[in-house]
């Protein structure tokens, strides 16, 4: 029969070394870290690039405008997608006026199946040029989700790394302390014996 004895490392006994306490206090940080520290992380991290993605994406906006555009040529057909939905989008050849420039011609990013003579939203930079439209709401969030979750799975990964570093260094100990001592009480055994 095995008798488990909880929080033994915790209480004073003949048989408790500091290695013991040292795991013991170890894996008690370890559990607070991956419990509350590696989420408090994600967090952070994906906070943090949230709102860089929408100072960036308010910065391009500013620097953007859009024109209505007529297609000059069909995009492709759409396309049974694993997304539902949702299709792709391709650069076709479209029309447009420019105040300041006049009738232009240019790509535009527009859905599958779009077709010519139809109309679509063309962004501009400040020389007039057609340029790929600026993140939406949507994207900026997936981006701070997966800013977020790999700093959670990083921060995971660094406290499992060094709780087994950790482990190694007072396995390590621990065996040089058993050493020493059968050093020390392995000659008196044999000679009792003999």
């Amino acid at each position: 029969m095995r008798t488990r004895v909880r929080g033994w490392r915790w209480r004073p006994n003949p048989l408790r070394r500091r290695s013991h306490v040292v795991e013991a206090w170890t894996a008690l940080v370890v559990t607070v870290l991956l419990v509350v520290g590696a989420p408090l992380a994600g967090v952070a991290a994906g906070s943090w690039a949230h709102a860089t993605a929408r100072a960036e994406a308010a910065e391009q906006r500013a620097g953007l405008h859009r024109v209505g555009a007529v297609l000059v040529a069909d995009a492709p057909a759409s396309v049974p997608t694993s997304q539902g939905d949702r299709q792709p989008t391709y650069a076709v050849k479209a029309r447009w006026t420019d105040p300041r420039e006049g009738t232009r011609t240019g790509l535009a990013r527009v859905p599958a199946g779009t077709r010519s003579g139809e109309s679509a939203q063309v962004w501009l930079d400040a020389r007039g040029r057609s340029v790929d439209p600026p993140p939406t709401s949507d994207a900026i969030w997936q981006h701070a989700l997966a800013f977020g979750a790999c700093a959670t799975a990083g921060a995971v990964a660094a406290v499992l790394a060094g709780n087994l570093l950790v482990r190694r260094i007072t396995l390590r100990h621990r065996l040089a302390e058993w050493e020493r001592e059968w050093a020390r009480t392995g000659p008196e055994w044999g000679r009792r014996r003999a």
